[in-house]
């Protein structure tokens, strides 16, 4: 609960009580508005001042200020505020004491007729009043609003009615994902659901949530990522696939990362990681604009021009910018090793893929703040990805970064069934070394390639992170509509 003295929720209830006692349902089962606080405000937006109509309408919304007694109160419904006049000469008794009963917080339903007030205000003017859901809760102060972080994540609800911004940053969100949906369903690409839960973990490097079936007597793991299983539709015959949905990871939270998140991944046949590049760009523009109206936004203090095309570089390329480092120069494992001895954490299994990736990860993904595709990773890194058609030692994959953080990550995707079984060993055998982020052995994943996978390009957007970006908001709980929380004791 919201930290109210008892004495305010019993005042509440008291009144609630008296509401009863006048015979009047106070959660009735239903209420027709017949128009809305926009609707309003448009339709009457040339009535002059001091002008009372005889236009009736039915409105209805929270109350959230009470002026004078309720002769003034402001309620507010999902497109904005509306004003209520309750005059208290011309109003039956019955109303009045309704009125009187009321609390900021109570939803309420309207019957009356328009006028604009002498200073300008559009109005309602109260016939009847229906009192459709009593708040016994008080509201937060108006001036100060919700201003305990934890409570406004944990109770969202609160939150929404006190913050505009909240709200909007929903409705953008759902916008967002909307758009993406469109995009891809206009290109033919069908959207399908995959298990979430999943016998085998595969499909990202992560630390899995695990639980049991019962009637089967077995270990299932929540989905760190669908993209096997998508693969597998694509062997099955369809020319494109996505899934917009909830991956689940049991890892650290931070300002940006929750256990719990969306994404989007997307699957197409006769494409490489080149088209992917385009979709990727177009996907995020589209999304900017319907959220924004514009191309160019800002994210703190940082701003940022998604109408240009995204810059393309390779890993070992913004590398060497950064530390002088050039690993495409290295001959092996035992050079890498050197070369970065006090610039990165060396480790004595580390291979010269895991010696780029660390290096590029602490010393320059903060860095990358235009938006950039970050081309050509290590095989190792990348043990579902072909390897690049000019150097075997990396592969057709990039990660998509904004203001420093990785947004999308997208492959020209393997589909030699014998090459996709040794990598998943080598994936094994690290496991086995005591990484316990790669991936395991899925047989059954190699023999749907055995039957054959045409040239496919993939991709994963990561929504909360993009909605992050293109919302202004500095924490991913704020884009998360309930995002997971420590558990209060």
């Amino acid at each position: 609960m919201l930290n109210p003295t008892s004495e305010q929720k019993q005042v509440r209830i008291e009144k609630l009580k008296k509401i009863e006692e006048m015979g009047i349902n106070p959660y009735p089962n239903i209420f027709k508005p017949n128009i809305t606080s926009k609707e309003l405000n448009e339709k009457y937006k040339d009535l002059p001042n001091e002008t009372q109509t005889f236009d009736e309408v039915i409105v209805a919304g929270r109350v959230k200020a009470v002026r004078n007694s309720g002769m003034f109160m402001d309620i507010y419904d999902t497109t904005g505020k509306i004003q209520i006049f309750s005059s208290k000469e011309n109003l039956p008794e019955n109303e009045k004491a309704k009125i009187a009963l009321l609390d900021i917080g109570d939803y309420i339903g309207i019957k009356g007729s328009i006028k604009r007030t002498k200073r300008g205000e559009l109005s309602v003017s109260t016939s009847e009043v229906t009192i459709l859901s009593k708040s016994l809760q008080p509201l937060p102060e108006k001036f100060h609003g919700l201003t305990d972080i934890e409570m406004k994540y944990r109770q969202r609800y609160v939150d929404m009615i006190m913050n505009e911004e909240t709200v909007n940053t929903i409705k953008k969100r759902s916008a967002i994902i909307s758009e993406f949906r469109k995009c891809l369903t206009e290109k033919g690409i069908l959207e399908v659901e995959t298990p979430i839960l999943q016998p085998i973990m595969g499909g990202a490097n992560a630390k899995p949530f695990i639980t049991h079936h019962n009637t089967l007597d077995m270990d299932m793991y929540l989905r760190i990522a669908p993209e096997l299983y998508l693969k597998r539709l694509i062997v099955g015959g369809l020319e494109g696939v996505f899934e917009i949905g909830r991956l689940f990871r049991n890892e650290g939270l931070d300002i940006k990362h929750n256990p719990e998140f969306t994404t989007m991944e997307v699957y197409w046949i006769y494409k490489d990681y080149f088209d992917m590049m385009d979709l990727c760009e177009e996907l995020i523009k589209r999304a900017c604009m319907v959220a924004n109206g514009t191309l160019q936004i800002k994210y703190g203090d940082r701003e940022i021009d998604l109408s240009k095309p995204f810059e393309r570089r390779t890993m070992a390329s913004l590398i060497k910018e950064h530390t002088g480092l050039d690993f495409m120069a290295f001959a092996d494992d035992a050079e890498a090793k050197d070369k970065c001895k006090g610039i990165v954490e060396i480790k004595d299994n580390d291979t010269w893929g895991d010696l780029m990736v660390r290096v590029f990860e602490e010393k320059c993904e903060d860095k990358i703040t235009l938006p950039t595709h970050v081309m050509d990773h290590p095989v190792s890194s990348s043990p579902l990805t072909k390897t690049h058609r000019s150097d075997k030692r990396v592969v057709e994959r990039f990660e998509t970064y904004i203001n420093g953080w990785e947004i999308a990550n997208a492959y020209s995707e393997l589909t030699n069934p014998i090459d996709q079984y040794n990598r998943f060993k080598d994936q094994v055998a690290r496991r086995e070394a005591g990484d316990d982020e790669a991936n395991m052995m899925d047989d059954d994943f190699c023999t749907a390639l055995e039957y054959g996978m045409p040239p496919t390009g993939g991709m994963g957007i990561g929504m909360d992170r993009l909605c992050m970006i293109l919302t202004d908001s500095p924490s991913i709980r704020d884009v998360i509509a309930f995002p997971t929380m420590r558990k209060l004791k």
